[in-house]
């Protein structure tokens, strides 16, 4: 059962800086993560969910803006101290899995050593026969084939789904409080995908793990959230628990995204779609972002930014549809 508020994301807004102009990547993003519950970040491809997971461990590239807002972390907002107090959290209370594991580790070493760099690192471990042995304990933890061997290998040795649970090994070594998990199974074919996902929710409980899922993939977050929050063109339009969002949807956006998923039950009938293109966030739309392809536009909807709702206890939603109500 989730427990308390661990992490909370509040009005955060971050842009980049690039040769065309700023690109506004997330505007305005509020939600929060309980203790032990995974909680999905969903929405398609370019919306600001990974740029939200690089911003709670202040990984951005030279070119980020972190124009506002807080990320607080167990009463402490991430966003204010300095780099050398952050390296207490980064790593060690807060980890993250990026979504392709042959870029993520480094070829020129060997899966043992990545390990025993990471123990050393957050751990102050020194000793090698320790190292060995914490190392071997992590990549047991994930259910690695012969992890004595896969210790001495390096990463082009090994499958995908292999080099993924060492990446997973490698995040959860130093026992963090809170995984981001970005996009961990995009790379891997369905059975592997299937595998992954198992292995995570059965570390959640093993560890007592909170989880920041991001996903596109709406069957993956139906399978292993509790809570999410669907995102659009940098903004957060819907947040409440996995069986209110997909039973219940009420942003158009969320409505169109669920009913663009094929079903088997109805291929009789033509598969639905969001009419139009994601606006470009150089320059976006004014008012609520999704106004260009919404089927429910209203005048309003194009001068003013909706503020979130809370149509039900734990269900919220940007949209002028409800706040009018």
């Amino acid at each position: 059962m989730a427990g308390g508020e661990l992490l909370r994301v509040e009005d955060l807004r971050v842009y980049f800086r690039t040769m065309e102009g700023v690109v506004k990547a997330v505007e305005g993003a509020t939600f929060s993560i309980k203790e032990g519950e995974v909680f999905g970040l969903v929405g398609e491809s370019g919306c600001g969910k990974s740029t939200i997971g690089l911003t709670i461990l202040r990984l951005l590239p030279p070119n980020a803006i972190i124009e506002g807002g807080s990320v607080v972390y167990r009463g402490r907002n991430l966003l204010e101290p300095p780099e050398r107090e952050l390296e207490a959290i980064r790593g060690r209370e807060i980890s993250m899995v990026f979504q392709d594991p042959s870029t993520t580790l480094n070829p020129l070493f060997t899966v043992g050593e990545q390990l025993a760099d990471v123990l050393r690192t957050h751990l102050g471990v020194e000793d090698r026969g320790k190292l060995e042995e914490l190392a071997l304990r992590a990549l047991k933890m994930v259910r690695m084939p012969d992890p004595a061997r896969v210790l001495h290998m390096y990463p082009h040795e090994l499958s995908g789904g292999m080099q993924q649970r060492a990446v997973i090994a490698i995040a959860l070594s130093t026992r963090p409080r809170l995984l981001i998990a970005d996009e961990p199974t995009t790379a891997l074919d369905v059975t592997i995908q299937a595998q992954i996902l198992e292995l995570l929710t059965d570390l959640k409980e093993e560890l007592g793990l909170s989880l920041l899922f991001i996903t596109h993939n709406l069957g993956v977050m139906a399978e292993v959230g509790d809570r999410l929050a669907v995102m659009y063109a940098g903004t957060v339009v819907e947040e409440g628990t996995v069986e209110c969002v997909f039973e219940s949807p009420l942003h158009p956006y969320t409505v169109g995204l669920l009913e663009s998923v094929p079903r088997v039950s109805k291929r009789k009938r033509p598969l639905k779609y969001i009419p139009g293109s994601v606006p470009s966030l150089l320059n976006p739309p004014p008012g609520c972002r999704f106004h260009p392809r919404c089927p429910r536009a209203m005048e309003v909807c194009r001068r003013e930014r909706p503020a979130p709702v809370e149509v039900e206890r734990g269900h919220r939603v940007a949209c002028h549809l409800y706040s009018r109500r």
